[in-house]
């Protein structure tokens, strides 16, 4: 009788389940990448919104001490 199998079936098996592990981690950690990276999208997005509100705020605020310079500038008369 001949033996086609050099290993014990066993063995075979346990590579196979070495090979499927692999390539759950693989897909796992790319999944895990592209949630990462929408993450960091979104956080990107409020954080510029945010710069974006702070800068308008801060030019409102340059306008309206302009334009209180400027009034009291005026009322300013020598006689």
């Amino acid at each position: 009788m001949k033996k086609c199998c050099f290993f014990p079936w066993w063995v075979y098996a346990c590579i196979i389940g070495i090979i499927f592990c692999a390539y759950k981690l693989m897909t796992t950690a790319k999944e895990e990448q592209e949630i990462d990276q929408s993450f960091i999208e979104k956080e990107g997005e409020i954080f510029i919104e945010r710069m974006e509100q702070e800068r308008e705020r801060r030019r409102q605020d340059q306008q309206v001490k302009r334009s209180q310079d400027t009034a009291a500038h005026e009322d300013h008369s020598i006689a």
